[in-house]
């Protein structure tokens, strides 16, 4: 029974070989090499958990690029309103026209067929049918929009850092309890194999009691990965780290 279990864990520790593979070659594009080419070291010591500040200024999130760009976007409508509006003021350009390049009003009512010209392109401008209206009031509409784009885009990111803070202030509660419960385990174990030592239990209830002790580091293993991924997720949620 003890061997069964031993090589049960050896065919898992086997298998979390595949996963560290892939992480290997993802890391190794990340930096801009080929998978095969980055080599990490085995190593058996466990990550240390980066201290967190008491308090994480929201203005990091303007690094996001999803908020500058919702950002720009907003600006860019914004500006677009102003575009529309001058739409009303025609802008002319008499340059094409022989005699208008110089002096385009010195002698614009000296030349009907000039006159008349000018007169349509004003027509068409400021007579539309309330085109020139619609198209403000759309890029108006747009403008509104991209505000609460922005508005939704930065609100999401403060949720993603609140969860992440949250996680990790509920995640070091529970890694306390987990710490206490190995401890605890351990010291059943170590009484059990010096029960089984003074011959007055069998050596079933020492595997038992390592197989808890064991099942209790790994709970709490797993949750220490989980503060360290939580940890990896905020710095990407702030755009960068928290300096």
């Amino acid at each position: 029974s003890a061997r069964t279990q031993v090589e049960n864990t050896q065919a898992s520790l086997i298998a979390l070989g595949v996963a560290r593979a892939q992480y290997a070659h993802a890391i190794a594009v990340l930096v801009g090499k080929n998978p095969e080419a980055l080599d990490i070291p085995a190593n058996s010591s466990v990550p240390e958990l980066p201290g967190i500040p008491a308090g994480v200024p929201s203005t990091l999130l303007q690094r996001r690029p999803d908020i500058a760009v919702a950002e720009r976007q907003m600006a860019a409508a914004n500006a677009a309103i102003g575009v529309a509006t001058a739409a009303y003021y025609p802008t002319l350009s008499l340059s094409a026209a022989d005699g208008f390049s110089q002096s385009p009003l010195a002698d614009l009512l000296q030349v009907a067929n000039h006159v008349w010209s000018l007169g349509a392109d004003i027509g068409e401008t400021l007579f539309d049918g309330g085109e020139r209206h619609a198209e403000v009031a759309a890029a108006r509409a747009s403008y509104e929009a991209s505000v609460a784009h922005y508005r939704g885009t930065v609100l999401g990111a403060l949720q993603n850092v609140e969860d992440d803070l949250s996680g990790l202030r509920i995640l070091a509660e529970q890694s306390q309890t987990l710490d206490a419960t190995v401890d605890d385990a351990t010291r059943a174990a170590t009484i059990a194999f010096n029960e089984y030592q003074a011959g007055t239990v069998d050596y079933t209830t020492v595997a038992t009691a390592r197989a808890t002790q064991f099942n209790a580091q790994q709970s709490a293993l797993n949750v220490h990965q989980q503060r360290l991924l939580d940890t990896v997720s905020l710095i990407g949620d702030l755009g960068g780290d928290w300096s």
